[in-house]
This record gives C-alpha cells, sequence and structure tokens, in this order.
C-alpha cells in the first residue's frame, strides 16, 4: 500500500493550490531522486516530463522511477503511452495541464521531473504554429530520399529555405524531408511557420530547479547507469518487447540502450561495445540537454556534484519560501 500523502507543512507554505514545480537537468544527474523527496517534503504530486518515460513498455532502459517507487507516491504520465502511440509535445501540454489541475482540485502542488525541455516549453508557453502534413508529398520525397540522398534534398532545401537548411544537417533524412514537404505543401518555409507567434496553450509558470553535475562526475554516473541497466533487466527487457512484436516501434523511438541492446542481442555488439556506445550516446544527448536549458528557460541551478537528493531539497525549499516572501 503507498504512503498517504502528508500535509504541506509551514516551511513549505509557499507551495500553494496549483503551484507548477520543475525539476529539470541532463540526463543522470539525479532529477528523480530530487522529486521524489521534494514532494514528499511538501507534499506534492509527481509528473513525467520525459518523452521516452511515458511509454508503458519502456521500464528499465528509460531510467523511471522504479513500480515500487510509484505505488508508494502519486505519480502521473510515467507510462501513459503505449509503443506505437505517438508522442509529441502537444499531446504532452494538455496531458499535464489536465494532470495539474487534477492535483490542485486536490489542493496540492505538483512537481514536473524530467528532462525533455520541449515539452516542458510547450506546458508553459504554448506551441509554434504546425504546418500541415500532405501525405501525397511526402511519398514522394521518401522516393527521392531512396533514389538521391539527403544530401540533394539538403542542396534544394537551402534554394527555397536556406534558414531551416542552415541549422538542419544534410544527412538529417526525416528533418530535412519535413522542411521540403512544408514548404512544397503550403508554399511557405518552415521557418517562417516557426517564426509565427506561438499558439495559445495551457500555461502553466512556476519556478524552475535545473540540476547539474561537474562533467567528470557526470560521465561516472552515466557509466555506472549504464552498467546496472545491463545487470538488472534492460537485456530481458528489450527481448520481450522484440518477443511481443514491439520492436518495429522500439526502432522507431531511436531510445539510447534499447538500439544497442537489440545489436548486442544480434550479436552486431558484444557487452563492452553495448556499454561504450550507450554511454557515448547519453552523454551527448546530456549536452543537448543542458544547452538547451541553458538558452531556452530561466531556471534556479542547483549543483548535485557532491550534495545528497535531502540537500537539494532543502535548497529547493529556501528558494520557494524566498520567492513566497518576495510575492
Amino acid at each position: 500500500m503507498g504512503s498517504p500523502l502528508r500535509p504541506p507543512t509551514a516551511a513549505s507554505s509557499a507551495m500553494t493550490r496549483g503551484t507548477v514545480v520543475a525539476v529539470v537537468g541532463a540526463t543522470a544527474t539525479g532529477k528523480t531522486a530530487l522529486a521524489a523527496v521534494l514532494a514528499r517534503a511538501l507534499g506534492a504530486e509527481i509528473v513525467c516530463a520525459d518523452s521516452r518515460q511515458v511509454f508503458a513498455e519502456l521500464e528499465i532502459g528509460t531510467g523511471r522511477p522504479t513500480p515500487v517507487e510509484r505505488s508508494q507516491w502519486p505519480h502521473h504520465l510515467f507510462g501513459a503511452l503505449q509503443l506505437g502511440q505517438h508522442a509529441s509535445a502537444g499531446w504532452y501540454a494538455r496531458a499535464a495541464h489536465d494532470a495539474c489541475d487534477a492535483i490542485a482540485a486536490r489542493g496540492r502542488p505538483a512537481i514536473l521531473v524530467g528532462g525533455s525541455g520541449l515539452y516542458l516549453k510547450a506546458l508553459r508557453e504554448g506551441l509554434a504554429a504546425t504546418p500541415p502534413h500532405d501525405p501525397a508529398v511526402r511519398e514522394r520525397l521518401r522516393a527521392e530520399l531512396a533514389e538521391r540522398g539527403a544530401e540533394a534534398l539538403h542542396a534544394r532545401l537551402a534554394t527555397v529555405d536556406p534558414a531551416s537548411a542552415q541549422r538542419l544537417a544534410p544527412r538529417d533524412r526525416q528533418r530535412v524531408s519535413r522542411a521540403l514537404e512544408v514548404y512544397e505543401a503550403t508554399g511557405r518555409p518552415l521557418s517562417w511557420w516557426h517564426a509565427r507567434p506561438p499558439v495559445a496553450g495551457p500555461a502553466r509558470d512556476g519556478a524552475v530547479f535545473e540540476v547539474v553535475v561537474e562533467p567528470a562526475e557526470l560521465r561516472r554516473r552515466i557509466e555506472s547507469r549504464t552498467a546496472w541497466m545491463l545487470d538488472h533487466g534492460l537485456i530481458e527487457e528489450t527481448r520481450a518487447l522484440r518477443a511481443g512484436g514491439h520492436e518495429p516501434a522500439l526502432k522507431a523511438l531511436r531510445a539510447i540502450g534499447y538500439d544497442e541492446t537489440l545489436d548486442l542481442l544480434d550479436g552486431r555488439l558484444d557487452r563492452r561495445g553495448a556499454e561504450e556506445r550507450i554511454n557515448l550516446r547519453t552523454a551527448q544527448l546530456a549536452k543537448r540537454q543542458r544547452t538547451w536549458f541553458r538558452h531556452q528557460i530561466e531556471a534556479l541551478r542547483l549543483d548535485a556534484t557532491l550534495r545528497t537528493p535531502e540537500q537539494l531539497a532543502e535548497a529547493a525549499r529556501a528558494a520557494l519560501r524566498d520567492a513566497g516572501r518576495a510575492g
């Protein structure tokens, strides 16, 4: 049976009904542990803000709270979708908004936790206008991709949408073809669509804490977590997903850890090779996440290099109390 929620204490008086706090940061920085401690201290409920942890079948390889942890404290949107369903920032903004509304109705604050910055931005600010899809144009571009390659289409994109071409890698097949599809279907470049004012979304404001870790320590944590996952069920989980017919949907996600484990099962990688590739891709993801949060969102940074989740939670609570007094 899960532990009952305690009412917020005097120390958490800055947290009121409807308050939403976000705990974000790069992978392996300790966001999940901090959110768990902070939620218990504040009487808050936890809402997923991770684009992989929302899939029910992806347990070990996504590093989400364990089933036991989720059963002991209210968690929302972890495992909300099935593999093969479409997860998008728009879907997340609506789902998280509804979850936060329900939490507020219970008189509780909510804590968003995850590393998917676009999901958080969609919830807080709304989304850029979405250009329509044109299946016929898409199929034609796919045929051109197969015949001529992504670099040829990228060169064409540079003539009709230089801004998009500049930010997209020449071999990024999916994004290059999508940018061309938008131009050919609407007569306007994708960069024009992105420059339009955001579509009004279910805005949610509130404090944002970014958990950061010194690079050498983060690399150590990534390597330790990768070894733990491979030792504690990632291989078996991936094998079961394949046996259950989920391999096509899993491959489409290009999920770190699962791609490499599929190669391990097929003999294309040995254990050491799989581990090294997972570590490399995870480090690359962490770098992208750090860059995104640094430039896209204002946050109070909490250095977790030499601090426990309890110490970080106390620092976050102090910041919330200060904000309450300032308000």
